[in-house]
């Protein structure tokens, strides 16, 4: 009696525990889908499974706000190398492939955490200074864009979120009330002092925009230059381009592509369709400049000193990103290094708080290249390549772009970008194709992986590092909010993409 006692207690713990708070129906979908796959491996073979697979894990993304995708995603990918589907060595050689952006999540977000104090400075001055919502929205798209044609775009994303969390805590330290009881701290949205819900949902709003424009900035921009993402290094070394050879080749293709953003980011403002053209609350903005003339006010000597040197590690960083005199992420680790050692923190406590925002989405990144490693095991994208490189020159650029952006929306924009250049450099090889059109062959794959992936957080990393950063619950960023303000840049930006890869190359 006592041990079925025992038997049933446990039975109940641990399904209570088994992936936390996530909703019931939630950890159902994720039991259903760890008994299904090895069933449909079993009846219809790895390449239908693989699919099955990855549109599972696509799923566990989509549900990042009701639970964190590296619990349900990892027990997937885990299952996926149990029965068989990709073996540990293929993960590991996905690792050692990406071994770069892992290096850059590592040290450059760390990195840039002890430049915040400089960076929130600025963009608070940029946002109290601009009473023009679609202003600002420009300047923000285009200082992202630019930013990430010299740093990474996991990197301008991860200061964009520093700076905009920053805000938000400013505001939510004068808007709420201070307790250190934790029933009221689950019930902090209630206590409003000074400022209305309808401020804060105003608010949240505003910063939603904010971000999106952002990150989208930052695809734009890391289009055009050889360190704008991890993928066009790889291209730029396949096409044996340096950094103005590479900005030279894309520019047909960048350009356009770069103006229409700006336009479509100006036209949304106006409209205010897609849940934009939302302004900042007069409330909220005496609370940020009220904070920050307090900020002015008890700026010393040493904080001037600070703010003046972390300005000039941020001009030195660009520098050094825009030389590439080293592999990112070790620039990253130095940035890490000497701002620390110049801005006085020297307590460990304080600088393993740097890593705490960006280390689970680099563990998430890892188990997202076990998927990957399935995708490559069983080629599932191989039909696809071999239909898209039997077409003539223009049309076969076109599909490409086409091709690449589809296939980024749903997987990782540098596994597809390595996968397209193994055909074109095979093409190469086999005289399919001339010099001449393997280069215009590696811009498209260019911009197939960078644009068109912006309609889903899956093909962009940065727009993955946003949606499960702890920002997006406190502005209310979930995933279909992410895809539905998105799509009418996705729309815009790859048709404008897909006539200029046809046309201007």
């Amino acid at each position: 009696m006592l041990s079925n006692n025992f038997a049933v207690g446990y039975g109940r713990a641990l399904t209570h525990n088994f992936l936390g708070g996530a909703p019931g129906w939630y950890k159902a979908a994720i039991v259903g889908f760890l008994v299904v796959n090895p069933t449909v491996l079993w009846l219809f073979g790895p390449f239908i499974a693989g699919w099955i697979l990855l549109f599972e894990f696509i799923f566990t993304l989509a549900m990042a706000l009701k639970c964190y995708p590296l619990g349900p995603g990892g027990l997937l990918a885990l299952e996926a190398i149990a029965i068989g589907m990709a073996a540990p060595g293929a993960v590991y050689h996905e690792v050692v492939h990406n071994i770069p952006v892992i290096l850059l999540l590592m040290f450059m977000v760390a990195g840039v955490f002890f430049l915040q104090e400089m960076l929130m400075f600025l963009f608070t001055r940029i946002l109290l200074g601009v009473r023009s919502k679609t202003g600002l929205s420009l300047i923000f798209t285009f200082v992202a864009a630019l930013l990430s044609a010299f740093l990474d775009a996991l990197t301008v994303t991860a200061v964009i979120i520093a700076v905009v969390g920053g805000m938000y805590a400013v505001y939510h330290k004068a808007a709420s009330c201070a307790s250190d009881d934790e029933e009221h701290d689950r019930r902090n949205d209630a206590a409003i002092h000074e400022l209305s819900r309808a401020d804060l949902d105003q608010f949240r709003a505003f910063l939603r925009n904010l971000m999106m424009h952002a990150v989208v900035g930052t695809a734009l921009g890391g289009m055009t230059t050889l360190v704008g993402e991890p993928q066009n290094l790889l291209l730029a070394r396949a096409a044996d381009w340096d950094f103005l050879d590479f900005f030279l080749h894309v520019a047909p293709v960048s350009v356009p592509i770069l103006l229409a953003g700006l336009i479509t980011c100006a036209t949304l403002e106006r409209v205010k369709w897609f849940g934009y053209g939302t302004k900042l609350p007069e409330t909220v903005r005496e609370v940020l400049e009220d904070h920050e003339n307090e900020q002015r006010r008890k700026r010393g000597p040493g904080s001037e000193a600070s703010l003046v040197t972390q300005g000039v590690i941020a001009v030195l960083l660009v520098a050094a990103l825009a030389l590439h005199v080293a592999e990112i992420g070790l620039i990253g680790l130095a940035l890490l290094v000497v701002a620390t050692a110049l801005t006085g923190i020297v307590e460990e406590n304080r600088i393993s708080h740097a890593f705490m925002e960006a280390l689970p989405f680099t563990a998430l990144l890892v188990v997202f290249f076990a998927v990957i490693a399935v995708i490559d095991e069983h080629q599932l994208f191989h039909p696809i390549m071999n239909w898209v490189f039997s077409l003539e020159h223009k049309a076969r650029l076109a599909m490409v772009y086409l091709a690449n952006g589809a296939l980024s929306v749903i997987s990782d924009n540098v596994f597809v970008a390595t996968v397209y250049l193994k055909e074109a450099r095979a093409a190469l090889t086999a005289g399919v194709v001339s010099p001449r059109e393997f280069q215009h062959l590696i811009v498209a794959i260019n911009a197939g992986t960078n644009i068109p992936s912006v309609a889903t957080p899956n093909g962009q990393a940065a727009f993955l590092f946003l949606l499960t950063s702890a920002l997006a619950p406190l502005i209310r960023l979930s995933y279909g909010r992410m895809v539905w303000m998105a799509l009418p840049y996705t729309a815009v930006l790859s048709a404008v993409g897909l006539l200029a890869v046809t046309f201007l190359l």
